[in-house]
């Protein structure tokens, strides 16, 4: 079955940084695009960034432009986010996310990111 691990949360002080990753197994990771979405205390959900299969076109939200940086390595099935400059409104949790041919079809559990002094 699909599972997506993400991993490297944590607590960060504004302008730190962080990079968070995702483990996926149970489905050929290098055929599909992949996403980071987030949720931020008391707030819905938010499209972060996606990567396409072969990891040549990347997408982002306005507000993370020029600080996160999404990548891939599709020789180990793992998708990341480089994220610098963080501020305290980046906290939130992080989920990875498969898109399947209808949209996401598959969460990760999710990664708790706190940027806070």
């Amino acid at each position: 079955q699909v599972q997506l691990v993400e991993s490297g949360g944590g607590l960060v002080q504004p302008g730190g940084s962080l990079k968070l990753s995702c483990a996926a197994s149970g489905f050929t990771f290098s055929s599909y695009a992949m996403s980071w979405i987030r949720q931020a205390p008391g707030k819905g959900l938010e499209w972060v960034s996606d990567i396409n299969s072969g990891g040549g076109s990347t997408y982002y939200t306005d507000s993370v432009k020029g600080r996160f940086t999404i990548s891939r390595d599709n020789a180990k099935n793992t998708v990341y986010l480089q994220m610098n400059s963080l501020k305290p409104e980046d906290t939130a949790v992080y989920y990875c996310a498969k898109e399947g041919p209808s949209g996401t079809d598959y969460w990760g559990q999710g990664t708790q990111v706190t940027v806070s002094s």
